[in-house]
């Protein structure tokens, strides 16, 4: 950093071209020599559900860690998205391949000329979980038939790209949109079954060009519910290549619309080949500075 007391910081608007919508991310472009427990009083200052911290890379191009407001957590596709249009838009990273070093490992991002970013996820893990149906749809405030109709070929499960996500499939979009979630249940299913949210979603969307209408709910991590989710996309487009959820023809690029009910519309596109990767775009939305204070040994930081 420049400055020890003052740190440059932005909001960036991912999954959208319209300010406002879409999933807010916090951008801190200079992160180095920021403690710990910085990053995460300016996360709680920011109070958005994710900022990426962008550092120094020995193994790739840049070093990202992210943090909701009370919690650092390994992965997140808006941030990650928000950050590089945000670096792109500074004239700092040019379109073309990139490296972005992550605790899960280093993933590949593009940036193309019209200013889409797409990210490779992580390795797919998909395991099916044994839950009661009528638990599930209890804890989301949802009749359990919208979600019992689709036992059979759509069963639970918990899907990873870089983080677990509990896959929940319902039938109608009333029935995800009209979801009236109790927190603490899900955040007991999530945990029971090793997940750091739960993604809600149908095949009935509103867009016509929409391959799905998702709705992600995280209280573990500090977020009742996120706008637009990429590692809950990616998630969710390994879980469908895995059901067959379109026989042996899974669309070449999927489309995913997330955050109608909290009035931040967002489309997320879906890619699933030899590896998955999640894409869109992005705008900010507030840049400036934010004073950052000297952090003593076991004292506890307010930003």
């Amino acid at each position: 950093m420049s400055d020890a007391s003052e740190i440059e910081v932005a909001l960036v608007d991912a999954f959208t071209d319209e300010p406002l919508t879409g999933n807010p991310a916090g951008v801190v472009p200079d992160a180095e020599g920021l403690s710990e427990d910085q990053m995460q009083a300016i996360a709680s200052e920011l109070s958005v559900s994710e900022t990426a911290f962008l550092l120094p890379s020995g193994s790739a191009d840049r070093r990202v860690r992210y943090f909701t407001p009370s919690a650092e957590v390994d992965l997140c596709g808006h941030a990650t998205i928000g950050s590089h249009v945000y670096l792109g838009e500074r004239g700092v990273l040019p379109p073309g391949e990139h490296e972005l070093e992550t605790n899960v490992g280093v993933l590949d991002i593009e940036v193309t000329d019209e200013g889409v970013v797409w990210m490779r996820q992580d390795s797919p893990t998909v395991r099916n979980v044994d839950l009661d149906y009528d638990r599930v749809a209890d804890a989301l405030g949802i009749d359990g038939v919208a979600l019992r109709e689709l036992e059979r070929d759509l069963p639970f499960a918990v899907a990873s790209t870089g983080l677990p996500v509990l896959v929940v499939p319902a039938t109608y979009l009333r029935q995800v949109t009209n979801a009236d979630p109790d927190q603490a249940a899900i955040e007991a299913l999530c945990d029971e079954v090793g997940a750091a949210g739960l993604y809600l979603f149908t095949f009935d969307a509103l867009a016509p060009d929409a391959t799905l209408h998702g709705r992600m709910f995280a209280p573990s991590v500090g977020i009742p519910e996120d706008p637009v989710t990429g590692t809950a996309a990616g998630a969710t487009g390994a879980y469908l290549r895995q059901t067959g959820a379109f026989g042996s023809d899974l669309p070449e690029e999927m489309r995913f619309e997330q955050g109608h009910v909290l009035d931040r519309p967002g489309e997320m596109r879906v890619r699933v080949g030899d590896e998955i990767r999640v894409g869109g775009t992005g705008v900010t939305s507030m840049e400036g500075r934010l004073t950052v204070p000297e952090i003593e040994e076991d004292e506890i930081v307010e930003a």
